[in-house]
């Protein structure tokens, strides 16, 4: 047994440095949005296209920064998505303001659809601009945002850009370090500095910012082919990276800010509803991510206490090596350096999620999602 705990915690550093390796590396090549110059000149028509439901807490204050952006060649549409609070009336209120505000109020969800993605698909068919920026009904942008954006997109030849949105630590701290351990989760899981790479099969799309040509998103089928995703962000930059157009990532922070969840309850309701179908929804995948992650990111805390000799200090240097990590990542993830303090709790509330999704998905044979369900067949059905 000893020689096990050894061996295991050496295995763990190595894996651990290495990792650390690829993530400092990878991130110091991501452009951060807000160093980038503007577009001058002419600037080519954009549909920005906003799906909304129940949003009645941030809606307006998100729309006052859209409707403040320094691009006079858009037009903005939001799609009223079944809501049942005021945000309908916010709506009205605002397209009666402006007249560049848009508003298509849908009743009724035809079948073999989510509802945000019916949403985006219904706002993309009446868009008439170049490029379509898909974005969600709570971020607050920067006027400059677009102007960057665009220019990135013309420079480098892209089809699709995406960015991520700085978010408000309006939480609990439990919600502080969650937010912070989850970034270096997800940059694990995407490798976002290798999306870049035409060769590379690695894919992003961020709900916050997902800006497409519309040539191209039309040409991989847009949301009609990810109509049952509920990672629908995700999804929509696998099948324009599939399709063989040209994608790339961007920080926002600075120029995109999001509340995202105002409690941890809100951010587990939230994350449940596509836990289990980003690994599409194979069991076999959250059994080894579960004992991956106690191996790597909750033993190595414990073995500091249960361990000895040579073992105690290999856990050591994992446990220094995930705190330098989180360190370094604080600023981009917006949360403060000590975040990582909280690593081993972080990391079973996010096994907590990803179990609970994927027991609830498979009791319920489906998935629930702001009061409408939707079948666990349709949901597996839909590959990309």
């Amino acid at each position: 047994m000893t020689i096990f705990f050894l061996l295991l915690a050496f295995g763990t550093f190595l894996l651990h440095l290495a990792t650390a390796f690829e993530i400092g590396r990878g991130s110091r090549s991501i452009r951060h949005l807000r160093d980038l110059p503007p577009l001058g000149g002419a600037l080519p028509r954009i549909s920005i296209l906003i799906p909304a439901r129940n949003e009645e807490r941030n809606i307006e204050e998100a729309l006052r920064s859209v409707l403040a952006l320094d691009y006079d060649n858009l037009e903005i549409e939001v799609v009223d998505d079944r809501s049942t609070d005021r945000t309908g009336e916010i709506l009205e209120r605002m397209a009666a303001a402006d007249p560049r505000l848009r508003i298509v109020h849908v009743r009724e969800l035809p079948p073999g659809w989510l509802g945000k993605n019916h949403a985006l698909w219904l706002g993309a068919g009446k868009a008439t601009g170049e490029y379509l920026l898909f974005t969600d009904a709570d971020i607050v942008m920067d006027p400059s945002t677009l102007r960057r954006a665009v220019a990135v997109m013309q420079a480098d030849g892209l089809d699709h850009l995406t960015a991520s949105p700085e978010i408000d630590r309006t939480g609990s701290l439990l919600f502080e370090i969650f937010i912070g351990v989850f970034s270096l989760f997800f940059a694990l899981f995407v490798r976002p500095w290798k999306v870049k790479d035409p060769k590379s099969p690695r894919h992003i799309g961020i709900g916050a910012f997902n800006l497409v040509r519309a040539e191209a998103y039309r040409a991989a089928g847009g949301h009609r082919a990810i109509a049952m995703r509920p990672d629908d962000d995700l999804k929509l930059g696998k099948l324009m990276k599939k399709n063989g157009f040209r994608q790339d990532f961007v920080y926002g922070q600075g120029l995109l800010r999001v509340e995202w969840y105002a409690s941890v309850r809100e951010l587990i309701q939230g994350l449940m509803k596509n836990a289990f179908s980003g690994v599409d929804y194979r069991v076999s995948v959250i059994l080894f991510s579960t004992v991956a992650q106690l191996a790597l990111f909750v033993w190595p805390f414990l073995a500091l206490v249960l361990t000895s000799g040579v073992a105690r200090w290999l856990n050591l240097g994992s446990v220094l090596t995930l705190l330098t990590l989180c360190w370094f990542n604080a600023p981009l993830a917006g949360v403060r350096r000590w975040h990582g303090i909280g690593f081993p709790i972080a990391t079973l509330l996010f096994l907590y999620i990803l179990w609970r999704a994927m027991l609830t998905t498979l009791r319920n044979d489906g998935i629930d999602w702001r009061g409408t369900h939707y079948a666990l067949a349709e949901l597996k059905a839909n590959k990309v």
